[in-house]
């Protein structure tokens, strides 16, 4: 049974910072991409960031050069370090396994619960 269970979201002020984890089970975590998505009211799921099974990483444009995408294999943790937060970044924040091992193009197999940011200005 794959399981992946986001965590670390909250409320923040513009400009501040946030980390989110994914803790997964149920896989061979080491294995597979993965990959965090976000939703904002209305608007459709969009792909935020991916890491692959070797560490290489693809950033949407918008949150380029201030969100991180990392991974812990050992902990079976992926995580998403978010700096420099607008307003623009509220959002569920989903964690996602991909269906291989390459960073981009990513396609989920399998989705997290979610876990809700606000970034309020």
């Amino acid at each position: 049974q794959v399981q992946l269970v986001e965590s670390g979201g909250g409320l923040v002020q513009a400009g501040g910072s946030l980390r989110l984890s994914c803790a997964a089970s149920g896989l061979t975590f080491g294995s597979y991409t993965m990959g965090w998505y976000r939703q904002a009211p209305g608007k459709q799921r969009e792909l935020v960031a991916t890491i692959s099974s070797g560490s290489n990483t693809y950033y949407a444009g918008s949150v380029k050069g201030r969100f991180t995408i990392s991974r812990d294999n050992a902990k079976n943790t992926v995580y998403l370090q978010m700096n420099s937060l607008k307003p623009e970044a509220t959002a569920v924040y989903y964690c996602a396994r991909g269906r291989g091992s390459g960073s981009y193009p990513f396609t989920p197999v399998y989705w997290g619960q979610g876990t809700q940011v606000t970034v309020s200005s």
